[in-house]
């Protein structure tokens, strides 16, 4: 399936992915570029990915879905497939005014599955299902 975000920010995640791979850290020329291509919501996301908030669920059928712990304590659940947050910032900033490509939330997902340090978790079909109907307690 074909990416929706912008071929700048596509090899942007490549470039930090390869970058982290290769020397543990991502380059301050690359952090940079986070920032102008993300805007304030980098910086966010970056602390998301420090602080671990960020755990992939997986299903036996092969759906994932990523849990964020945003910094208020409340547990958001992303879908990078189709770039979607429940969190405010996202429907105002990105589906509302169209000011931003991605909340915190899920840029934080993309970055720590580039960086290879996002939680691990595996739930059943169902499970998956109740997250995906948004019928799941988070």
């Amino acid at each position: 399936m074909r990416s929706l975000l912008p071929a700048v920010a596509e090899q942007l995640f490549k470039d930090i992915q390869k970058a982290y791979e290769e020397k543990s850290q991502i380059p301050d020329d690359l952090l940079i570029a986070l920032r102008f291509v993300f805007g304030s919501c980098a910086l966010q996301a970056l602390d998301l990915v420090d602080q671990r908030s960020v755990t992939c669920l997986t299903s036996p059928s092969g759906r994932k879905a990523f849990q964020v712990l945003g910094g208020s304590g409340h547990l958001y659940t992303c879908f990078i497939s189709c770039h979607y947050c429940p969190c405010p910032a996202f429907a105002y900033t990105v589906l509302r005014r169209n000011e931003g490509l991605l909340c915190k939330h899920i840029l934080a997902a993309y970055l720590c599955q580039g960086m290879g340090v996002t939680q691990q978790e595996s739930v059943s079909d169902q499970q998956m299902s109740a997250l995906l109907g948004g019928t799941a307690a988070s």
